[in-house]
């Protein structure tokens, strides 16, 4: 098993009006956690990301900010946390074999 130690999976919804304008807010969070070179993994749901716990709650407040910023006037999140000192099971341990 990895020594990762946290994995989260987050799922933002901007409340604003039209499936473009939601799809273009979400591409922006979606960029954000691109750029902390984090194994991510974007699925229908949800975005999943395997860090250390100070980066990935970074990253939900980061989350947030972008929404409201790119002109959501409030946003709902969704947020699943796995940690454990041990080590946690990675992206790729947990679906590879499904793919």
């Amino acid at each position: 098993m990895n020594k990762i130690k946290t994995a989260m999976a987050i799922q933002v919804l901007p409340m604003v009006e039209g499936n473009d304008k939601l799809i273009s807010v979400v591409d922006k969070v979606i960029e954000n956690i691109q750029s902390k070179g984090l194994r991510y993994e974007v699925s229908a749901f949800e975005t999943t990301v395997d860090g250390e716990m100070d980066t990935l709650l970074e990253i939900i407040k980061e989350s947030i900010e972008i929404c409201i910023e790119a002109g959501a006037p409030e946003v709902m999140s969704y947020i699943k946390i796995h940690h454990s000192p041990r080590g946690v099971l990675t992206i790729d341990e947990k679906t590879g074999k499904h793919k």
